[in-house]
């Protein structure tokens, strides 16, 4: 048997004994011994494979630029970002733009708005768009990391991460939905558009918001793995596949607002295999990196 039909031929086998991502996470566990760590190869494998939880945070740490590649800097990185989270806390606490009773989402809100220098004049302004988006994201970081410094900057750097790598493909994402959508089962686009419904589809919770208050935080952390790792066309296939999971129920609403209503408010029992079945559908329409470890 060669390296690889020997390593297929074990992964079949644990996934049989219900030991399915053994060896994946042996692969990880080796890729994560290298010093310095290798960037490429950990995106390679966060786009393959779901992180095991008990690595997702120092994965994701090092690909958002968190931490560096190197295992002796981690901790001291780690103690200059703890002190710069202390400080801007502190700031906005003597403005009063914060206090003990101010809800941890919009805490972190208020820090990312003075680092990028967008700090309203009151707290008591309107939130922009952005912000919520913000909110959302953090509100589902929240229940991922346990750690409060580690949820802050992890979301701050997701968030700036994801609007400035992602800058130019976020505006085609609704196009590239409507074309995988119509490959996949063009019956179901006509219904919409016969509904007028495309343009009026729940765009900014799927896009800007990367699903966040609409798949559940188990479900939805093995979407932003691929997010992290450089893919933000992974939710087009989780909006695809929302749409294919849940045809027979939108192909009996006849209404925009019916249909909106519906898919901002999916079921969540079926998340999973609705987060599987997207990954596999992104996999088909735009390969599978190879990892090389």
């Amino acid at each position: 048997m060669t390296d690889d039909s020997q390593r297929n031929f074990r992964s079949v086998y644990y996934e049989k004994v219900g030991f399915r991502g053994v060896e994946e996470k042996k692969s990880l566990e080796i890729l994560l011994k290298d010093d310095p760590l290798d960037i490429e190869k950990l995106c390679t494998f966060s786009q393959r494979f779901p992180l095991p939880s008990m690595y997702r945070a120092l994965v994701w740490k090092v690909l958002l630029g968190i931490l560096p590649p190197h295992h002796d800097s981690h901790a001291q990185v780690m103690a200059y970002r703890k002190d710069q989270y202390s400080d801007v806390l502190h700031a906005l606490t003597v403005i009063r733009f914060i206090s003990d009773t101010t809800p941890q989402a919009e805490v972190f809100l208020r820090m990312y708005q003075l680092e990028s220098g967008k700090l309203p004049r009151s707290p008591s302004f309107p939130l922009e768009p952005e912000d919520e988006a913000f909110l959302a994201i953090t509100k589902a970081m929240e229940e991922m990391v346990e750690d409060s410094v580690d949820c802050y900057w992890i979301t701050r750097c997701f968030v700036k991460q994801f609007h400035s790598k992602f800058r130019d493909s976020l505006p085609q994402l609704p196009k590239a939905f409507e074309q995988y959508l119509n490959l996949e089962d063009s019956r179901l686009l006509s219904h919409l558009k016969t509904c007028s419904a495309v343009s009026k589809l729940p765009y900014d919770l799927w896009f800007k918001r990367c699903f966040a208050g609409c798949l559940p935080e188990s479900s939805l952390q093995r979407v932003w793995d691929k997010v992290v790792s450089g893919s933000c066309k992974i939710l087009v296939f989780v909006a695809v596949e929302i749409l294919l999971t849940f045809k027979i129920k939108v192909m009996a609403l006849n209404s925009v607002e019916k249909i909106t209503e519906f898919l901002e408010n999916i079921p969540q029992d079926s998340s999973d295999a609705i987060v599987s079945k997207a990954i596999d559908l992104w996999h088909k329409h735009c390969g599978t990196p190879v990892h090389s470890a």
